[in-house]
């Protein structure tokens, strides 16, 4: 009896080769590109890559499983997939899963990134991985287009491919909402990935070195220590929590003469912190956050002030602005202030037009809405 299933995946494969690439056109290259911090993951990557016409088998008669991203719908899904009746694939830039509400915990050192991540081969040993980002789905062909750097020394290929499917499970989350607010991008950092944690510890550990430097002014001290976090949100108050308890457990052991300079800036335009939650829940996160810090030899501590109904209007280099004209000098900035769909995934919506998924925007607000 002929089999029922599609013939197998027909990859198409165009490759650009380039020596001695310098950071700005490797940034130019990849600034299209769906997943943030493409290369930012690619180094945190401790598996080597594999080109898809050569670890893609074209001999299986299982049908075909594609599963974007490395997220919490993949990994639950690679977890109890039965890969004897399924042939599947991951495609993501990322071959982690990254354990989210800890990333505010290692950007201070509380954790080690090792600690929240999990390799994909891990979590099914029988699943197939490319490293790349997927930039178009066709619903129509079940075919997947895709884009992947690889980096040999001073010399990178970029390769775009294409793979058919028989079913695609599309997981590829969310990315940080700038709103289209000037300077965001420049100065801001973010909290999705395990790249921006590793960022954020860098800085936080750059703006105290930087205040413990001679001859600066008392006003230049706190500049250097000042922390804003431009949303108050699950991710924002998180962080904020962890920078406060880092300052109370280890601030006294290694900046002491620099505490009384903190100061810790919560955001937030609306009227109230974590608008989901309850107002009890509200009032036990602001109680907490703006406690006072009794440490030996250190004055009284109260370092953490929220400010509502903020609206950010630009943020530059050295000032967060807002539209009532005040600004807030700062060393470090922190965006957490909403996300938004991938390129991708609007994409995907364009593409299937007038379908259910139209009528569903109504409250899937530019995600896919699922049943």
């Amino acid at each position: 009896v002929e089999s029922s299933i599609p013939p197998p995946p027909t990859t198409t494969t165009k490759r650009t080769t380039t020596t001695k690439i310098t950071a700005d056109r490797i940034e130019k290259a990849t600034k299209e590109r769906p997943y943030p911090l493409f290369l930012a993951e690619k180094a945190a990557s401790i598996l080597p890559s594999f080109k898809s016409e050569e670890y893609y088998p074209t001999n299986t008669q299982k049908e075909r499983i594609i599963v974007l991203g490395t997220g919490w719908g993949a990994a639950s899904f690679l977890k109890s997939i039965d890969c004897n009746k399924y042939d599947v694939t991951v495609i993501s830039p990322r071959n982690y899963f990254v354990f989210t509400p800890m990333l505010a915990g290692a950007s201070v050192g509380t954790v080690e990134f090792r600690s929240i991540t999990e390799p994909v081969r891990e979590i099914n040993s029988k699943v197939r991985y490319l490293e790349a980002a997927a930039t178009e789905v066709d619903p129509k062909t079940n075919t997947l287009s895709c884009v992947s750097i690889v980096c040999e020394g001073n010399s990178c290929e970029t390769e775009e491919f294409e793979i058919n499917y028989d079913r695609l499970v599309f997981s590829v989350g969310a990315q940080t909402a700038t709103f289209g607010t000037p300077g965001v991008e420049e100065y801001c950092n973010y909290l999705k990935q395990v790249g921006d944690a590793q960022q954020i510890k860098n800085a936080i550990v750059n703006c105290f070195e930087s205040a413990g430097l001679p001859d600066l002014t008392e006003e230049e001290k706190i500049k250097e220590l000042s922390f804003v976090i431009i949303g108050a949100g699950p991710t924002g108050i998180e962080f904020a929590a962890e920078l406060l308890d880092f300052i109370e457990e280890n601030g006294a052991r290694f900046y002491k003469e620099l505490l009384p300079y903190v100061r810790i800036k919560i955001v937030e335009a609306a009227p109230s912190i974590l608008r989901p939650f309850e107002d009890g829940m509200k009032e036990e996160a602001i109680r907490k956050l703006t406690r006072k810090i009794e440490l030996e030899g250190v004055p009284t501590l109260q370092p953490l002030e929220i400010l509502t109904n903020k609206l950010v209007s630009e943020v530059s280099g050295n000032y967060v602005y807002f539209k009532d004209g005040e600004k807030i000098p700062y060393g470090m900035s922190l965006w957490a202030a909403g996300i938004g769909q991938l390129p991708i995934t609007t994409h995907l919506l364009d593409t299937l037009g007038e379908t259910e998924q139209k009528d569903a925007q109504d409250f899937a607000r530019g995600r896919l809405a699922v049943d």
